[in-house]
């Protein structure tokens, strides 16, 4: 067998090794044989791309989406009637070396994401042909990561949101709920504060309780199917009747969380702080603030993975209880 390796290599443009909207990528398509051996082309290929997919009782679907495709040809394949051995190329024996570049657009392109529901990746594939040969192939992923999008309307400014409660069973009167937040967009390792102030007219004590939640989103043919991944619970201290009370928590954004995903046609990736109060015999709507994960590029490390089985979901209700909080946040 004459060609012994054909990989691909790039070059890292950050000590993270990731790449976002402009960059360069350079690297080598690396072929190495035993003797002379003769080539019909070698051609590079990059690309951009997204799969996304579920099902459910009564059907199942897959779409996909293009970000952008780079071409070359490294080696062209000579083009005439009727093919020849010289149509072909000759490389001696020993290590080929053959440099590219290819720039990523800069414009709105979602990062590299894998889970249940989609998979999207950036990738170089390169392809070598020889003559009564099938044809080699070689590829390599690389990490991208969008940049911020900051133009979503009240990103860095505070927020509020109220709820109204009544309480009718084995009890009576109302509870009024104010949650503030100091912004709904923070990079990784960032930090929320959160505000609430409960004003209780009630016969009963209420306790607030927090809630942040992940939701994978893909939609596709009419389908849509939604996962949602509780990461943390936090409680704040009981509120007794016919008081009032302020409850501060600061929501630490875990580094190892994936940025938001909303610049995606097929999929979104999105995050969600609910505030609800915890009355017995009574369900309290609660409040929910959505929040943005906004990439950290200075450091990038690895998503955290969890596994939850995809469910259908109608509503935000929690799969499964949170990772260990030390985990998550370690002190």
């Amino acid at each position: 067998m004459p060609i012994t390796n054909f990989a691909i290599e790039y070059d890292a443009v950050n000590q993270q090794n990731i790449f976002t909207n402009g960059d360069t990528v350079r690297g080598r398509i690396i072929v190495e044989v035993l003797k002379e051996t003769r080539i019909k082309s070698l051609t590079l290929i990059a690309k951009g791309k997204g799969e996304a997919h579920s099902s459910n009782e009564d059907s199942t679907f897959s779409v996909y989406d293009k970000y952008y495709t780079f071409k070359r040809q490294i080696l062209a394949e000579a083009r005439q009637d009727g093919e020849t051995f010289e149509s072909t190329k000759v490389i001696s024996q020993g290590r080929h070396v053959f440099p590219f570049s290819f720039k990523i657009p800069d414009r709105e392109i979602p990062s590299s994401f894998k889970c249940a529901l989609c998979e999207i990746v950036h990738k170089i594939k390169a392809e070598l042909k020889q003559p009564m040969k099938l044809p080699r192939k070689a590829e390599t992923y690389f990490k991208f990561v969008s940049k911020p999008t900051m133009d979503i309307t009240g990103l860095m400014v505070p927020w509020h949101g109220s709820n109204y409660t009544s309480v009718k069973f084995f009890g009576s009167g109302a509870v009024t709920m104010d949650v503030y937040s100091d912004r709904i967009g923070c990079k990784q390792g960032e930090t929320l504060q959160i505000r609430v102030e409960i004003l209780n007219h009630s016969t009963r004590s209420v306790t607030p309780i927090l809630k942040f939640y992940l939701k994978e989103n893909s939609n596709g043919n009419g389908l849509q199917s939604i996962v949602v991944k509780k990461i943390l619970q936090m409680e704040g201290k009981a509120v007794s009747s016919s008081s009032k009370g302020t409850v501060m928590k600061a929501i630490a954004i875990p580094r190892r969380l994936p940025p938001s995903i909303l610049n995606c046609s097929i999929f979104r990736l999105e995050y969600e702080l609910k505030v609800y109060l915890d009355i017995k015999y009574t369900i309290d709507e609660g409040v929910t603030i959505p929040i943005v994960v906004l990439p950290d590029m200075r450091q990038q490390p690895s998503p955290v993975a969890f596994d939850v089985t995809p469910q259908q979901q109608a509503t935000l209700q929690p799969l499964d209880s949170p990772p260990a909080y030390e985990t998550l946040f370690p002190s």
